[in-house]
């Protein structure tokens, strides 16, 4: 699969720098989501956060995609600061989760179009792109339908196009692939490699091990808000006897409760 692309507007590099974010709660009063988290991810590497539920990892993603405003530390997305250049930031990446949404009554083709006034984009080269990712998404028998009549795999294809349309130096997935049928799986999954193969910075969160294994150079493993490794993936492997990022994952994560 090799997708269509774009010159890249800056180089795409990411630099977090002691960020954190804490939440207040009635019952457990202040929580640390995350704490004092610093990682580097370069263009051409796809950068793996590992982590189970609650660990802070969709926390870290949506602070750096400027959703969330961090209680302290910074980061740079092509050399903007989330603090000081959010709108900057945002021009220069893509943001994809799992609690993303559609418009239902708008079709798959008005919702990415409408992505696209969002960024800038004139009407022209919308269309190209449009033509262009929905053929390698094998998205045009359905172009024409509602969002709400779509299905878990077709959405979640029209969400991948709207948040690539403008062809952003920086990609954040947060378990694009979650729920999925292998088919529609294996062409995110491919689409992510390409996206890496460009020389975009990719950050991906995932629960499947399998997909660290097969896409990610380098990994971070989060536990309770805090970074407890920060290596590449052939390294992480070789903590564990069977040589698995799973179960020096599991290891490492029992280690740190």
């Amino acid at each position: 699969m090799n997708s269509p692309a774009l010159a890249p507007v800056c180089p795409a590099h990411v630099s977090v720098k002691n960020l954190s974010k804490t939440f207040k709660d009635r019952k457990r009063g202040e929580v640390k989501a995350v704490s004092d988290v610093s990682f580097e991810a370069q263009s051409g590497e796809i950068f793996g956060l590992l982590g189970v539920n609650g660990a802070g990892k969709t926390t870290a993603m949506r602070m750096l995609a400027t959703m969330l405003y961090p209680s302290a530390g910074d980061a740079e997305l092509c050399g903007h600061s989330i603090r000081k250049a959010p709108e900057q930031v945002r021009r220069n990446i893509g943001f994809m989760s799992t609690a993303t949404s559609l418009y239902g009554r708008l079709t798959a083709r008005e919702m990415v179009r409408y992505f696209g006034q969002l960024n800038g984009m004139d009407k022209k080269k919308i269309d190209t792109r449009i033509d262009e990712l929905f053929t390698l998404f094998d998205m045009h028998d359905f172009a024409d339908a509602r969002c709400d009549k779509l299905s878990t795999g077709m959405k979640q294809k029209v969400s991948i196009v709207r948040t690539v349309l403008h062809d952003p130096p920086v990609m954040i997935f947060d378990e694009p692939t979650a729920g999925l049928d292998v088919l529609t799986s294996r062409t995110i999954i491919d689409f992510v490699r390409d996206c890496r193969d460009q020389g975009k910075c990719v950050l991906f969160s995932t629960h499947i091990m399998q997909e660290v294994e097969k896409l990610c150079d380098r990994v971070g493993v989060i536990h309770d808000g805090r970074l407890l490794a920060c290596e590449d993936t052939a390294t992480l492997k070789a903590r564990s006897a069977s040589g698995s990022v799973e179960d020096a994952f599991v290891a490492m994560v029992e280690e740190a409760s």
